[in-house]
């Protein structure tokens, strides 16, 4: 083992590690003990990994270092924990397909491929649709699971949104030199317009997408009525596709067909991907979740200006902001699977790029006013 290899093996050692502590608290988290069963396999297959690298590493007469659990991980046991392993899968995708390509880099097929597998089927459990490959299908038909991930991820950008967004327009009237209650009124008016604009935008989407949906599953259910053997047959081809042998994915479509209600949430999910209980959810509650997230943003560089003046206010609202926008940065990578410091990093600077501009932009503005 050359010296590049050595820091790269005890990062894939860490990365399985990593994935079997995070696995083994899905497992502990979900309520479905099918699904439980399926994380305990899939940390079953990261110790196997761990333990190839771990050989590995002894061999080339490596010390092994104390296993610490990455702040991304212990966060996403935390969310979990709190709030279901729903929440976190969206993540957990995009961690195993980074996975996935790095041992692919690596010439590691065996691994690579194993990293992928539970990508694929992590990416059905988070679906919408519901059911994963292969014979699995048949246990976990008509459990919905929601797409937490997106909601985690709507929430870190309706704060990132709020919080750039008002911050640059908070630096450019401070930039023309306004006075202080200038200032905070402009900021309030920013924070409750862009808030009212998300709020009033959200409802409207998923307004919308309701009455889409509601369409939809009216047509759904005039195909099961007029033509039944039909609708089977299609949903019997979706189970086949996904690996299910033709008997048993026939057997299954005729069962769930001999009950209406049945066929209609089954036949929604899987051809229309929208869960009949849920129809993308509440609209009034998409509003006020919207405006409140973009308020939480907006109100980090505003806040100071109710306690100082001038060019100290200036100083206390960039350094919050700086870091409100690195942890917001810290959020992004949940998703991602990159390295908090350097999306952090990367969120600070374009944020206070933006600041800046805006401030020069309103010092050119006050001055050419004051002349």
């Amino acid at each position: 083992m050359d010296d590049r290899e050595s820091p790269r093996s005890l990062a894939n050692l860490a990365d399985e590690l990593n994935g079997i502590e995070l696995y083994q608290a899905l497992a502990l988290a979900e309520k479905d003990p099918h699904l439980a069963e399926v994380y305990r396999r899939f940390a079953a297959v990261e110790e196997r990994h761990a333990q190839a690298w771990r050989q590995k590493l002894t061999d080339a007469g490596v010390s092994l270092p104390r296993f610490r659990p990455r702040l991304r991980t212990r966060l996403l046991i935390w969310l979990a924990k709190r709030f279901g392993s729903a929440l976190v899968l969206p993540s957990v995708v995009g961690m195993e397909e980074a996975g996935s390509e790095g041992y692919r880099n690596q010439n590691a097929s065996t691994m690579a491929g194993d990293e992928a597998s539970h990508a694929r089927l992590l990416r059905e459990m988070a679906s919408d649709k519901g059911g994963i490959d292969g014979g699995t299908v048949a246990t976990l038909e008509g459990r919905h699971r929601a797409g937490g991930g997106n909601a985690l991820r709507a929430a870190v950008l309706g704060a990132n949104d709020g919080l750039l967004s008002n911050l640059s327009l908070i630096m450019g009237v401070a930039g023309a030199e306004f006075s202080p209650n200038q200032v905070l009124l402009a900021g309030l008016a920013g924070l409750l317009a862009g808030a009212c604009s998300m709020a009033i935008g959200e409802w409207l989407s998923v307004k919308s997408s309701r009455e889409l949906y509601q369409r939809q599953i009216q047509i759904e259910e005039a195909e099961i009525a007029a033509n039944p053997a039909e609708e089977a047959e299609e949903l019997a081809l979706i189970y086949e596709s996904r690996g299910l042998p033709s008997d048993r994915a026939r057997e299954l479509a005729d069962h769930i067909m001999s009950d209406r209600g049945s066929a209609i949430a089954t036949l929604s999910r899987e051809e229309l991907g929208i869960d009949p209980r849920e129809l993308g959810g509440s609209a009034g509650v998409a509003a006020v979740t919207s405006f409140a997230l973009f308020a939480v943003g907006a109100v980090i560089p505003l806040f100071p200006f109710w306690l100082l003046h001038g060019r100290a206010a200036i100083a206390v609202s960039a350094g919050v902001s700086t870091l409100g926008l690195f942890l917001i940065g810290g959020g992004i990578t949940l998703f991602t699977g990159r390295s908090m410091l350097a999306t952090g990093s990367r969120q600070v600077i374009l944020g206070l790029l933006a600041a800046a501009i805006t401030f020069g932009l309103g010092r050119l503005i006050g001055v050419s006013l004051a002349s």
